[in-house]
């Protein structure tokens, strides 16, 4: 991403709505669909500038992975976690069988070679251990923002299954989410189409709306972990070792 997107985002992750809520669907997903021990070890892959290692260390111990250098710099910054530099799938050092959950949030979309990625990291994980991805739906959603975060593709529930299957993953958990604001987000991407706007549309919205949407969305994390919701922005998949 560009440089003004990850300051951008670094200024509104612990408020904006979509950042909020977001993170109280994966806490919730997380304790449904991952079994981890007390002393579990997590890795999360292309931590950005930080903003869920606070959550994903509330499950163990946390190292994380971030290959643009100031965002590194940042998330280290604000955590206190030495987050590591690399490139998926050969440019990471990680050790065999470390990790009893890997975490990759809006992360996976951005990657050109996605399957080898998923399989570089499949030794990774311990016996037991599983992989939580998010990715943006559905690809006729493609718009301004998609490009402005230099997204290499939106999924389909079938195209996602896919590619873990056929990287040596079994599915344990696949979904929808951000279900309830879909229309209004088709609603505003066709807009957008037509008045050729440009740029991402992450801007922080007036406190009443943003309380509006977080409380909408973030009411998503009581369906998410234990459904299948047929249609959304995002997915959401849990997979282990086939």
């Amino acid at each position: 991403m560009d440089r003004e997107t990850y300051d951008n985002m670094a200024r509104i992750d612990g408020a904006h709505w979509w950042f909020v809520a977001r993170r109280r669907i994966i806490d919730r997903l997380i304790r449904a669909q991952v079994p981890l021990k007390s002393d579990a070890r997590i890795l999360e892959m292309g931590c950005g500038t930080g903003s869920n290692i606070a959550l994903l260390g509330q499950f163990g111990a946390v190292d994380a992975v971030e290959p643009d250098g100031p965002a590194r710099a940042l998330a280290t910054a604000r955590t206190g976690i030495e987050v590591k530099g690399g490139l998926l799938p050969d440019g990471v050092d990680l050790a065999d069988g470390a990790y009893d959950m890997i975490a990759m949030l809006d992360v996976l979309e951005h990657i050109p070679d996605d399957g080898p990625a998923l399989a570089a990291l499949l030794p990774k994980l311990a016996p037991g251990g599983r992989i939580v991805v998010t990715v943006p739906a559905g690809p006729g959603l493609w718009s301004a923002h998609d490009t402005a975060h230099h997204h290499q593709r939106r999924y389909t529930a079938g195209s996602l299954r896919e590619v873990f299957e056929a990287n040596g993953y079994r599915v344990r958990h696949l979904t929808h989410f951000n279900t309830v604001l879909y229309p209004l987000v088709v609603a505003a991407r066709a807009a957008g189409r037509l008045m050729k706007r440009e740029g991402g549309d992450d801007a922080m919205p007036p406190a009443p709306v943003n309380a509006v949407l977080k409380a909408l969305f973030g009411a998503e994390r009581y369906w998410v972990p234990r459904r299948t919701l047929p249609f959304g922005v995002s997915l959401a998949i849990v997979a282990e070792p086939a």
